[in-house]
């Protein structure tokens, strides 16, 4: 790929996002990439209550209860939801500040394609 030649092109403003921050976001954005662990997602935290039990999500989808429990596993390690077993279940729920930081990383690459636009 040859190189561009100096003054093509205006600058590219300064890099919004660190490179760890990007690392951290991505970790979270790939947990959402698989459709099962988006409507998991979607479920949780669609519930006025605030948390819902494994007991109650594992019936809306064709997969085992492993299968369930590893989805599960992979949002908790991303942040996205945390848990607590009471007695035999697990009850999960939406951490609020990791999905709020997704939006506003979303929310600044929109607001910057409108300020260009």
């Amino acid at each position: 790929m040859p190189k561009q030649e100096a003054g093509c092109c205006e600058p590219l403003p300064e890099d919004p996002l660190a490179a760890e921050q990007a690392a951290e976001l991505s970790a979270m954005f790939k947990a959402l990439g698989d459709p099962v662990r988006l409507r998991l997602l979607s479920m949780i935290a669609s519930r006025s209550e605030g948390e819902v039990c494994v007991c109650e999500l594992t019936p809306a989808f064709e997969l085992s209860q492993p299968t369930i429990s590893h989805h599960l596993k992979l949002l908790r390690q991303a942040g996205l939801v945390d848990c607590e077993r009471r007695g035999t279940w697990v009850y999960y729920w939406v951490r609020p500040e990791t999905t709020d930081r997704m939006a506003a990383m979303l929310s600044s690459v929109s607001e910057r394609r409108a300020v260009t636009a």
